[in-house]
């Protein structure tokens, strides 16, 4: 079986079932994997929300069975070098899709997005391949 990594975004609307027909199609027989990013920021989405304990914990649920993809020392080495060229070349990119971008690039794994823009520099540039919806 193979192996996507979804953005946050992707994540989160898949987490609320409201992920597009479309990508959920294109998503179909392949297993689901996030970055300790998207982990964060899913997380930081359900304290701003004030949730509470019922729902956090079907947050932590859902997160947790999916395929966790961490960052190791590889990893920042291309997230420094990726930002880097992005900044020599008048490209910056929000860090965090920077991140999920380089984890995405280091386990040489697809990323399943709806936010084509925020990755296309990094498909166009650096191989990051996409599945879109």
């Amino acid at each position: 079986m193979a192996f996507v990594v979804l953005d946050t975004d992707a994540a989160s609307l898949a987490f609320r079932r409201r992920l597009p027909a479309g990508l959920t199609s294109r998503l179909t027989g392949h297993t689901w994997c996030i970055t300790y990013v998207t982990v964060g920021e899913m997380t930081q989405w359900a304290q701003l929300r004030s949730w509470g304990t019922r729902n956090r914990c079907a947050l932590d649920a859902w997160l947790d069975a999916l395929v966790l993809i961490n960052s190791s020392a590889e990893t920042a080495r291309l997230w420094g070098t990726l930002s880097g060229i992005g900044k020599q070349h008048g490209r910056s990119h929000p860090i965090n899709d920077t991140w999920i971008a380089a984890c995405c690039l280091t386990e040489d794994l697809p990323l399943a997005t709806l936010n084509i823009k925020d990755y296309a520099d990094f498909s166009t540039h650096h191989g990051l391949r996409l599945i879109t919806g």
